[in-house]
């Protein structure tokens, strides 16, 4: 049997690249990962893909790393809440 689960964001960010493609759930900000997000930001990965239903906002969710220019591609359904993804 393979053991699935991680202690934190950071184990289970183990081996994250430039350039990897992410889907993120939540609705909204309510339910995003937000310890995930904040570890991609740390780790400082660039050129990735987002699949989400939303951008976020500019100081939470997604906007963190759209502030830090690490998303290349956008892919949702609702961006109209963050300004950082309309500059």
């Amino acid at each position: 049997m393979i053991l699935k689960r991680v202690k934190d964001a950071q184990e289970a960010l183990q081996g994250v690249k430039d350039g990897m493609t992410f889907m993120l759930g939540g609705f909204g900000l309510c339910g995003i990962p937000e310890n995930a997000i904040s570890e991609l930001v740390r780790l400082g990965v660039k050129n990735i893909t987002c699949i989400s239903n939303n951008a976020g906002v500019d100081d939470f969710g997604l906007g963190l790393l759209l502030q830090k220019h690490q998303i290349k591609k956008m892919i949702s359904s609702y961006v109209g809440e963050n300004d950082e993804f309309e500059r």
